[in-house]
């Protein structure tokens, strides 16, 4: 894979504290500016419970946010399938595609958040094999399959056809992915891509290394293909200048998103309560198989390489969107990585440092060149004249050189 692409993952995790409404517009914000700096994608989740996770209807903000910007593709990460009857979400993914002028892409999962879960009353060790059946049945839909009834034990389909198919003539469609195998299975079962969000642990970092393989497996088992392209992994970061001042502005931040969300709400198994925000930098960026860059520019993209190098490849990487540091430093953030990372990993400056190489290694031709030019114009009269006047008015003159001058003459 020679062109990477990238995106945005907002959960959202915010801290609570602010006005719904402006974090929503912020929100929003976010994507228009994303879109402007040439982010390929941006994603946007589900969620019901713990105050941070404030987005109930990814298609509804996405379809919002496709008013604000033009390019950028928009997906739902993740609709909870276990939560919504099969032919509803097609009928939504097919008027946020309209809506998005095609620029949608149908992310789905189990549900991440027990407290979602147990709203609804859905016993947890149903969700997958739930999501599971949704699943084949919205392919349907969306392909346009013949009119098929379908009966089950949470939901009844009959006579069921799509009366608007998708503005895209295919639709991509995503599974959720975290530490376990069962997302790239289910992956290969319906030739789906994959959006790797276990990956923002420490944990599910490591599992990257073996993932795919459960996906090209049940991809053969269902005669299916399955491709590196279609594979999303997700990555945290906080970019600035230097890493003295990336720390500075993420620290407080990110002490805070652990202690209060991972650690003080979701009490993730293994998490910890830092003391200071140094405390939390140390551990989140700093320790061996952190799954977090907090840094520069160079920092993100060594992960990067180093992150190519453990998954075999992968075709987008999705940056986490959190509140580690204030607003402005965030937005700071996304725009360091556009200029200096994606360039940089994508390969686009490599023929400007070689054309530099070329013209720093080769003086004496370009000397000899030089020389040659100037030979020449010497020949007219009024020549010497003019570079001694050229020499003796250049402090008077500012902003003029000598080829100037004597091309005036």
């Amino acid at each position: 894979m020679t062109h990477m692409r990238f995106g945005a993952f907002l959960a959202p995790h915010h801290p609570i504290g602010e006005s719904p409404m402006l974090q929503y517009r912020s929100d929003i914000a976010l994507v228009s500016q994303l879109d402007a700096l040439g982010y390929d994608e941006f994603w946007c989740g589900e969620h019901h419970s713990t105050g941070w996770e404030t987005i109930a209807s990814p298609e509804m903000f996405l379809a919002a946010a496709g008013e604000h910007s033009h390019r950028i593709k928009l997906g739902t990460g993740v609709i909870s399938l276990p939560y919504h009857h099969p032919f509803h979400v097609a009928q939504r993914m097919v008027q946020l595609d309209h809506m998005t002028g095609g620029r949608a892409i149908f992310g789905s999962g189990p549900g991440a958040l027990a407290s979602d879960a147990h709203t609804l009353d859905i016993e947890p060790q149903l969700q997958r094999n739930r999501q599971d059946e949704a699943l084949g049945v919205i392919k349907r839909l969306l392909e346009g399959a013949d009119r098929f009834s379908y009966d089950c034990e949470w939901f009844r389909l009959k006579d069921a056809k799509l009366q608007l198919l998708p503005l895209q003539e295919k639709m991509p469609m995503v599974v959720a992915s975290t530490i376990s195998p069962s997302g790239m299975t289910l992956a290969g079962k319906y030739g789906t891509g994959v959006i790797s969000i276990g990956s923002s642990s420490t944990e599910g970092l490591a599992a990257l290394a073996t993932q795919w393989s459960f996906a090209e497996d049940s991809a053969r088992k269902h005669g299916n293909q399955v491709n590196r392209k279609d594979w999303r992994v997700l990555l945290s970061w906080h970019i600035a200048e230097t890493r003295e001042q990336a720390r500075i502005e993420a620290g407080a931040g990110l002490q805070r998103w652990n202690n209060e969300y991972i650690h003080g709400t979701l009490q993730r198994p293994g998490s910890k309560f830092y003391k200071t925000p140094n405390d939390a930098v140390d551990d989140v960026a700093f320790t061996p198989g952190a799954a977090s860059v907090i840094g520069t520019p160079d920092d993100l993209v060594a992960a990067i390489h180093k992150l190519i190098g453990l998954t075999g490849g992968f075709g987008t990487l999705v940056g986490f969107v959190h509140d580690w540091a204030n607003r402005e430093n965030t937005r700071r953030s996304w725009d360091l990585v556009a200029r200096y990372v994606i360039p940089e990993v994508n390969g686009l400056l490599a023929k400007y440092r070689e054309s530099r190489e070329f013209v720093v290694n080769n003086r004496e031709y370009f000397d000899a060149a030089g020389k040659a030019v100037m030979s020449k114009i010497l020949e007219h009269e009024g020549a010497t004249q003019a570079l001694a006047l050229t020499k003796d008015s250049r402090l008077a003159m500012p902003g003029h050189n000598a080829p100037d001058l004597i091309r005036r003459s």
